[in-house]
């Protein structure tokens, strides 16, 4: 079945022209001509053809690119973009309109991808102008290493690596150089420069139907950024292998593609195609230049990281690497005001870097050395295996949790609690001093803070701590049943102070509360403390199921509709109700051997 992308757009006829008016509302430094919608040219509103005094550098081509190419007109860049219609070559007009408006008589250079359409219509424009007396060079630029050389007259495609070629030659052309020194510049640049591109989905033109040419599990190495095909699809693998063999196809021996050898200085971009997270791009980034390193032998010295030439919403990255001696990494840190060029990028890249000391803490208390004990007392057993069995309990109830999550919340409940349930049972086996229950409660408030994230990872935290205060108050060598029961009212109005929930708003304590005043009842019911624990895990499971049945007024909940909410209980309230019935479960029957 066929399904129309969804988009936040008007007519798709009128995207490329309506996100030219939205940039120049952005960007005061940006302005359009008018020319809509035949003519659609973005360029720096300081400058006009008459009082112009350097070499002015244009390029463009079809939109659905951005940032490129407008998003890096101005001084110091682009002087003007041609922008075409969606993934369409710029027709002649708009060129010569762009070249009209800002080339004085220093004259101007066209750089232009790779592309038929492209270097027919920019090449046509160029003719014209020269005909009418302007000065015009034209640079094409071909940086995609991923196919095989062509037998053909078609040459390589040009991908983001024109993006460095517009900062080099903007540079130079800043600086005054005449047009044939600037013209050199960005050709020498594009000789430098090579790219290949990774998808994992291709991208949908507004007002089309969703392709499905990349089924799930599925990746495409060397595709263009219009969508075409490139050379090959397979398996997704993990990003470490995907940047390695990227690295190795732009710098092989074979193609030689790059004159880059062992030795040689470069430069990196890792650039997103349109819905790539800027996480996946930092991982890329940071998996790429130690490779770069320590495998091909080579010295990073500028990093540049984000989505600088994309293909709509195509999910995957390109990565370029370009040959770099002082004067190129001097064009790229010279100044611009180009919106969307990474400014805080500039100054040598450290051959390592060594993360910064964690500051030491300023209390003065004086901890002594937490360690297991060699033999447990009755105590120690009996904890340890409350422990044991509402840490296995967690770690097992990890999916239900995440489903349950993921229909009123991030989804990664059982995941979050999971990890902080592991934490705990290998310190546990490691050095919990379990003798000593207050410590050991303490301890495990610090692998939680040590592993766990998020709200969970604090409110329980929390939840040791005051218990924990709560515990030390008797500091008698072994803690009763009407202890604990007091550190879990300590716990719960800690969480109710700090985190403003209270029995009702569908979360942990709608679990813990319940089990609190039922345990309080049973403890003054009966002799048996293993009963009334089980008594009250009893209650705190009914207490999480209730959840269903309220109001969130706590959370990410408070933003999901009732209709889900009453198909799921808290799953907070459940994880709480879960490890606190298998705690109280293996109490009873350590208590009951005993």
């Amino acid at each position: 079945m066929s399904f129309q992308a969804k988009k936040l757009i008007n007519d798709p006829n009128d995207v490329v022209t309506e996100f030219i008016e939205g940039l120049v509302e952005t960007y005061p430094g940006l302005q359009y001509l008018d020319g809509f919608p035949e003519v659609k040219v973005v360029l720096r509103a300081d400058v006009s053809s008459g009082t112009y005094d350097k070499v002015a550098v244009i390029s463009g081509g079809g939109s659905g690119h951005e940032p490129a190419h407008a998003g890096f007109v101005g001084e110091g860049m682009l002087t003007a973009a041609i922008c075409g219609d969606v993934f369409a070559s710029p027709p002649v007009d708009s060129i010569l309109a762009g070249i009209r408006a800002v080339t004085g008589p220093m004259g101007c250079l066209l750089i232009v991808k790779n592309y038929t359409g492209d270097k027919l219509n920019f090449g046509l424009a160029a003719e014209q102008a020269k005909s009418e007396g302007y000065k015009v060079e034209t640079v094409i630029v071909g940086d995609d290493c991923a196919l095989p050389r062509p037998r053909g007259i078609a040459g390589r495609r040009g991908l983001a690596g024109t993006i460095l070629v517009h900062k080099v030659a903007g540079a130079v052309a800043a600086d005054g150089l005449s047009l044939a020194e600037v013209a050199a510049e960005a050709k020498r640049a594009s000789e430098l420069v090579g790219t290949m591109g990774v998808a994992l989905s291709v991208c949908t033109l507004p007002g089309q139907v969703i392709s499905d040419r990349l089924g799930q599990g599925k990746m495409e190495l060397g595709l263009g950024i219009h969508g075409e095909p490139g050379a090959a699809v397979a398996d997704l693998q993990p990003v470490d292998i995907v940047v390695s063999h990227v690295l190795k196809q732009i710098l092989s021996t074979e193609t030689h593609y790059v004159p880059i050898t062992r030795g040689s200085r470069v430069v990196l971009m890792v650039n997103g195609l349109g819905a790539t997270p800027v996480m996946e791009l930092m991982i890329a980034a940071g998996k790429a230049v130690p490779q770069l390193q320590l495998e091909h032998g080579l010295a990073v010295d500028r990093v540049y990281t984000g989505s600088f030439m994309t293909s709509l919403d195509m999910a995957g990255l390109s990565i370029t690497i370009m040959k770099a001696d002082q004067a190129t990494l001097q064009r790229l840190d010279a100044p611009t005001k180009a919106p969307c060029w990474p400014v805080g990028v500039d100054g040598d890249h450290p051959p390592a870097k060594i993360p910064v000391s964690v500051p030491p803490s300023r209390s003065t208390r004086n901890v002594e050395v937490v360690r297991r004990p060699a033999e447990l007392n009755e105590q120690g057993l009996i904890l340890e295996a409350a422990i044991e069995a509402a840490t296995t309990e967690i770690i097992r109830f990890k999916d239900s949790l995440n489903e349950w999550d993921s229909k009123v919340g991030d989804g990664d409940c059982g995941t979050t609690m999971s990890r902080g349930a592991t934490a705990i049972l290998e310190d546990m086996r490691k050095y919990y001093p379990v003798n000593d229950a207050a410590e050991t409660v303490n301890e495990i408030g610090a692998s939680i803070r040590r592993v766990m994230g998020g709200t969970s990872g604090i409110i329980y935290d929390i939840f040791c701590k005051a218990a924990y205060a709560k515990l030390k108050e008797s500091n008698l060598p072994v803690v009763t049943a009407q202890q604990w029961a007091d550190a879990l009212e300590a716990a719960i109005a800690a969480i109710s102070k700090y985190g403003g929930a209270m029995a009702g708003y569908r979360t942990l304590l709608d679990a813990l509360i319940p089990a609190l005043d039922v345990l309080r009842e049973q403890l003054l019911a009966r002799d048996d403390p293993g009963i009334a624990f089980v008594l009250s895990s009893d209650a705190a499971l009914s207490g999480a199921e209730s959840t269903k049945n309220m109001n969130p007024q706590a959370g990410r909940s408070t933003y999901v509709s009732g209709e889900v909410l009453q198909t799921v209980p808290d799953p907070g309230a459940m994880a709480a109700a879960a490890w606190y019935r298998a705690a109280a479960l293996a109490v009873q029957n350590k208590l009951h051997h005993y």
